[in-house]
């Protein structure tokens, strides 16, 4: 690659990074304010968004939408923020990348304050110069009632959805997680 042409992609992936960055935000502000035009179309139209819980789960941008409707009919207020944002971008194919954000959310399903943290892993792709979600997984550390947060952290089934109480999406599954504590906890050893 000529100087020219490293210059270009430069430039490119940093204006892509805050495209994506502008595109997780309104995704963020969409979900809060019900606008579900603009919600739809910040995800391509053979869009997947998913939960390992399986609380979530749509293919194509039109289920993503029914899935939001029903959603937005009993959540009521909410406010969603993220955190940090790690992109990356797809080495062969300049209008992919792939994303992890930290985030956490108020919200008030079905009438029951709550309390969400949750990391959403994402697929994005540029369709036409426009930076859209192509994937949208999202899991839980918890999900709770804002009187159950003081203690939801001590408890393995952390997810709290249309009444069913499930176990966390994470750290309990994480490689790392598991591999931390057989090494320093489950044998003993504190080194």
């Amino acid at each position: 690659m000529d100087d020219m042409a490293a210059l270009k992609r430069s430039i490119d992936r940093l204006e892509s990074r805050f495209a994506i960055s502008d595109l997780i935000t309104a995704y963020a502000i969409a979900c809060d304010e019900h606008d579900m035009p603009r919600l739809c179309d910040l995800f391509t139209v053979d869009a997947v968004f998913d939960s390992p819980s399986g609380a979530m789960l749509a293919h194509g941008r039109a289920a993503i939408e029914a899935m939001y409707i029903e959603l937005f009919k009993v959540r009521g207020p909410a406010f969603h923020w993220t955190h940090d944002h790690v992109i990356t971008f797809d080495e062969a194919d300049p209008d992919r990348a792939t994303g992890l954000v930290l985030s956490h959310a108020e919200t008030c399903p079905s009438e029951v304050v709550s309390l969400a943290a949750m990391r959403y892993h994402d697929e994005y792709r540029r369709e036409d110069g426009r930076w859209r979600i192509a994937k949208r997984s999202i899991h839980f550390l918890y999900y709770v009632p804002v009187t159950e947060y003081a203690g939801a952290l001590k408890e393995r089934n952390r997810l709290f959805i249309r009444g069913e109480r499930l176990p966390a999406d994470y750290p309990e599954t994480l490689a790392p997680w598991r591999e931390f504590l057989a090494r320093h906890v489950t044998s003993g050893t504190s080194s």
